[in-house]
């Protein structure tokens, strides 16, 4: 099957009221925000809304609650993975009753001695053999604490129901290593907002950035720039990205996303425990960031 992925899609978060719950108006209305930005599709339920903090119950009403605002050539995406492969098909199943275009599947790590490549392979032959919509791997060594291997992606790339890779290892090699299996229905993708320009000047076709919830004219401007061929502005922009991606992204996590939401006018909020929210220094932090990259930011 092939789906067009391209552009820049919002992995967004996952807001929460003062009671824990999730905040139905606070996404939503983040969810409008971002697709009248003009990004490409949504991500619900990744590594940047939260997942592994999540239910099964919550992760439906996300994707229930997100479908009704994307329509046309946007996509909707879902997070699906999970340290089983009988609860990751679970999840998917969820998914794809509710509507989702794609399932984002990152590999199982807690055993990660034991995730050799016939483990990794296995995984995502049945994962893909049994999704009811096209599967895209994804491969974030920081948290996985390993990675694909370009060759089990290569093989991988084959199935029909396999349609691309997100990568977020921010490794230029191990990205040039995925590149290769490309092709009209196999997507490469960016997760590094550090590599965007790079990433798409080596092959990359989009990317799925948090960078982009709280900078999405600047992110999309990158790849502009990239597409036209102009070098010196993609530059200059980039420059202004990477200090965005780096720190409050890479360094500062969710909590640093959800800060830098608020500042812009969106809804950010407090991540869910144990992850603790910013400190006051390190908000200052962010809001210097956002003024050096030339965004606004509220009062």
């Amino acid at each position: 099957m092939t789906l067009a992925i391209r552009g820049v899609l919002a992995p967004v978060t996952t807001p929460f009221a003062q009671n824990g719950e999730l905040d139905r108006a606070a996404f939503e209305h983040n969810v409008r925000a971002h697709i009248q930005q003009g990004l490409n599709g949504i991500v619900v339920t990744g590594s940047t809304g939260e997942a592994p903090l999540l239910d099964a119950h919550e992760r439906e009403r996300l994707v229930e609650w997100a479908r009704p605002h994307i329509s046309g050539d946007r996509l909707l995406i879902a997070g699906i993975g999970a340290e089983s492969t009988r609860t990751t098909l679970d999840n998917a199943e969820r998914a794809a009753e509710r509507g989702v275009d794609a399932a984002l599947v990152v590999a199982p790590h807690y055993f990660g001695p034991n995730m050799t490549d016939a483990a990794i392979r296995a995984h995502y032959l049945r994962v893909a053999d049994e999704c009811p919509v096209p599967v895209l791997l994804y491969n974030i060594p920081k948290y996985m604490h390993f990675k694909i291997p370009p060759s089990i992606v290569a093989e991988l790339a084959t199935h029909q129901n396999v349609v691309g890779i997100k990568d977020s290892s921010g490794d230029r090699e191990l990205l040039n290593g995925y590149l290769p299996a490309q092709s009209e229905k196999f997507t490469v993708i960016t997760g590094s907002g550090q590599l965007w320009k790079t990433a798409l000047e080596m092959g990359a076709r989009a990317g799925i950035l948090a960078v982009s919830l709280f900078a999405p004219s600047l992110s999309k401007a990158v790849a502009d720039a990239v597409a036209r061929r102009d070098g010196a502005a993609a530059d200059a922009l980039q420059h202004r990205l990477t200090p965005l991606a780096k720190e409050i992204v890479g360094e500062l996590g969710i909590a640093g996303v959800k800060a830098a939401l608020d500042c812009v006018g969106l809804r950010g909020g407090l991540p869910r425990p144990p992850l603790l929210p910013l400190g006051r220094a390190e908000l200052e932090r962010v809001r210097q960031l956002l003024r050096d990259a030339e965004l606004p930011v509220a009062a």
